[in-house]
């Protein structure tokens, strides 16, 4: 069943295939939680791509990302973390975080993908080889939780390459900064 904003994100406590432990869904930092389907996949790839390259920016923005792939530990590290990652990467190999956020599953959506997505499905096999062409039928999902640990969009993709717009993650984070500013703004006035 999807998930909808505004809700209480459901916890889920994991460790990373750095051995790092990592909670989703508490108090604390904002969070984009993104669910890729096997280590394999080319759109997952390429979207880690994007991911690693924009981090920096993100985190200087207050932005935690984590994300978690069905495969196995070392599919993992085989394919996503041969490169050192600068986020969480969870391997769930039993899909227990994806059936809890529900993470739909679709033959057809996926082949529109292929079809739709050609070109960023050759950008990711460059990155996977042909490997990337036997995945799953899972499709991706991308989550922004709030610092509150409250899910603010849950964007669950119409095909296998279909991943919240990162322009929305951005206004994301600029809305929380300006709410924090505004909070700071007004409580010498309080004081006063």
């Amino acid at each position: 069943m999807r998930l909808s904003a505004p809700t209480k994100a459901p916890l889920l406590h994991f460790v990373d295939i750095y051995g790092q432990p990592v909670d989703v869904g508490k108090s604390g930092r904002r969070t984009l939680l993104c669910f890729f389907r096997d280590a394999a996949c080319p759109f997952c790839n390429f979207r880690i791509y994007e991911l690693t390259n924009r981090h920096a920016a993100l985190q200087a923005l207050g932005l935690d990302i984590v994300a978690v792939f069905t495969s196995t530990p070392e599919a993992v590290q085989r394919f996503v973390a041969r490169k050192p990652r600068p986020f969480s990467v969870i391997a769930d190999p039993t899909s227990r975080a994806h059936e809890t956020y529900g993470i739909e599953r679709s033959l057809w959506r996926k082949l529109k993908g292929i079809v739709t997505r050609a070109p960023t499905l050759v950008r990711g096999l460059r990155i996977v080889g042909l490997a990337g062409l036997n995945t799953t039928n899972l499709m991706p999902a991308d989550f922004l939780i709030d610092e509150h640990g409250n899910i603010a969009e849950a964007y669950y993709g119409g095909d296998a390459g279909d991943r919240i717009p990162l322009e929305r993650v951005e206004l994301f984070l600029e809305r929380g900064l300006v709410r924090r500013a505004s909070r700071d703004l007004a409580e010498p006035a309080a004081q006063s």
